[in-house]
């Protein structure tokens, strides 16, 4: 499946290489029998923004107006749209800079994260965390040989 991909970037610092974000998302598309068969076909966004941007998502959306890593929004399929992945390059950066990650490696895994919760997966209980868990490193795994050159860099 070949699915269009819209990608926003609404974060000052970030830079993203778009063409690899692309090839990513095509890559876990191809392998969509890995992954309870991925989102439904149709356009894919990408937004990419701050904690200030996903917190008030999360307020008005979830009622909780805490920031978060990623939120998912199912698309229409009728109307071909498969879905939109929100991710917080603040929090990846964060939990990076903590944990000593790669902010690429850490930032590649949220919109991860999103596909696989529009393919299906949930991690809302601790059996259903554990696969979503497995199928993340399944699927970063498959990428790995794409995150050699970075996905995402933070301009300081």
């Amino acid at each position: 499946m070949s699915r269009e991909i819209s990608i926003n970037n609404a974060h000052p610092r970030l830079h993203v290489d778009r063409g690899a974000l692309i090839q990513a998302i095509h890559s876990l598309d191809a392998a969509c029998g890995r992954f309870l068969d991925g989102p439904p076909a149709g356009e894919l966004s990408i937004a990419l923004m701050n904690d200030q941007a996903i917190a008030d998502l999360h307020a008005q959306f979830l009622d909780d107006p805490t920031t978060t890593d990623v939120i998912t929004f199912e698309g229409e399929p009728a109307f071909g749209t498969a879905g939109e992945i929100c991710v917080s390059a603040d929090t990846a950066q964060t939990f990076a800079a903590r944990h000593g990650h790669d902010f690429s490696t850490e930032l590649t895994l949220y919109v991860v994260h999103g596909w696989l919760h529009l393919a299906g997966y949930d991690d809302l209980e601790p059996t259903k965390k554990r696969r979503m868990r497995a199928a993340e490193k399944r699927a970063l795994d498959l990428l790995a040989p794409l995150l050699i050159k970075p996905v995402f860099n933070w301009k300081n």
